[in-house]
């Protein structure tokens, strides 16, 4: 008669089986499961797309043309790739993915796990390189009801706000006057080199101080980048009205905010908590703000915050507010999974006993005989089963 044992191939075909179909029950028992704060990263990226759509309207109706080839989801947002204010390099698939309104649900996230509560103040410093991400940036801080306190850098990188007759001032200020959002910058500067407009032209220099004019708009013009950056800091002091600054965001390379190049790639893009102890190469204001131990939210390698947040890379058409994982993830049934592994531990330990009784029984009935022959010593005789 057959014995139906742990070694045979039925079994192992048997438990192969139920583990494959447990897998598949498993994987197919995912649900979506809403994140934290949901109901605000939707609000935040709606607002922020809202407010994208009103400055391309806006756009379009002063009649300006919309390269459809470098901006292919055509949302007024890419600039040109040279212009008079254009500071630095910059690349056009980082300005691509950062025109996503879900950027908003990702600065939610960041201030809420900054420990930002509603009425704190937020300061930050924007550069006119990446203006789809300074709206999100302000879409969320709107949304979360905080006090922006906000610093300009106008000079832009390629493909950012650097059209001179329409630069990130003049857009803030417009949604401003508009009511879309309730706060704009505080103050503002030229940018680029020492934070002077040092690479660009005279014209230039001087194209950027008539939109700081036109726009009303405090002027941060000192000699020294150090000096320059202490003037940000006195700024920030005043401006925040007797209550401490719960953090601090930085949007882009601008070299007030970082200090020098170097300090950007040292400080890992999305939420620094606790800066490390270091000697930086020149204390921006990001550095400043790191060590008197305000979280620090620092919006620069675009590629690492898409991939650890789930946004996409160069999206067309442009996602809707709300697609992404930073809003939903797909997560495991617990109630499935722990079915299905019970059984599977409990099929694991049946055999197991099976196969440990059927051991022991063999091992009960093995004839023990020894040889009296002393010419052949002592022997076991063990029969072949």
């Amino acid at each position: 008669m057959y014995k139906f044992r742990a070694k045979s191939n039925i079994v192992l075909i048997v438990l192969s089986a139920l583990s494959l179909l447990a897998f598949i029950a498993v994987e197919n028992s995912k649900v979506d499961v809403k994140q934290d704060w949901y109901e605000e990263k939707l609000e935040a990226a709606q607002l922020s797309a809202s407010a994208a759509a009103f400055l391309k309207e806006y756009r379009l109706q002063k009649g300006v043309f919309i390269d459809a080839i470098n901006d292919p989801n055509q949302t007024a947002l890419i600039g040109q790739e040279y212009t008079m204010i254009t500071t630095d390099r910059g690349y056009i698939e980082a300005k691509l993915s950062s025109t996503n309104p879900n950027f908003a649900a990702v600065v939610v996230q960041l201030l809420k796990d900054a420990g930002v509560e509603e009425g704190d103040n937020v300061a930050v410093a924007f550069t006119g390189s990446f203006p789809g991400l300074n709206i999100s940036v302000m879409a969320a801080m709107q949304t979360l009801k905080v006090n922006p306190v906000i610093i300009t850098s106008i000079g832009s990188s390629n493909w950012g706000a650097n059209d001179p007759y329409f630069t990130w001032l003049d857009m803030e200020n417009l949604l401003y006057k508009s009511e879309i959002f309730k706060t704009r910058s505080i103050a503002a500067s030229i940018g680029g080199g020492s934070d002077i407009g040092r690479g660009l032209s005279p014209q230039g220099r001087d194209l950027i101080k008539t939109a700081i004019e036109r726009n009303n708009t405090e002027f941060i013009n000192e000699k020294h980048l150090e000096i320059s950056i202490s003037k940000r800091m006195e700024l920030y002091d005043k401006h925040k009205n007797d209550k401490p600054i719960a953090a601090f965001i930085n949007v882009g390379g601008g070299i007030a905010s970082l200090g020098n190049s170097i300090n950007g790639k040292i400080i890992p893009p999305g939420l620094t908590q606790y800066l490390p102890g270091r000697n930086f190469p020149m204390k921006g204001v990001m550095i400043r703000m790191g060590q008197k131990s305000i979280p620090i939210i620092h919006l620069l390698n675009i590629g690492q915050l898409l991939d650890e947040y789930g946004l996409q890379q160069n999206p067309v058409p442009l996602p809707e507010p709300g697609d992404g994982e930073i809003f939903v993830q797909k997560k495991y049934n617990v109630i499935v999974t722990a079915i299905a592994t019970f059984i599977m531990v409990a099929l694991i330990i049946i055999v197991y006993f099976g196969e440990r009784k059927h051991h022991q029984l063999g091992m009960d009935i093995v004839p023990h005989t020894q040889s009296n022959n002393p010419d052949k010593g002592e022997q076991d005789e063990i029969p072949v089963l």
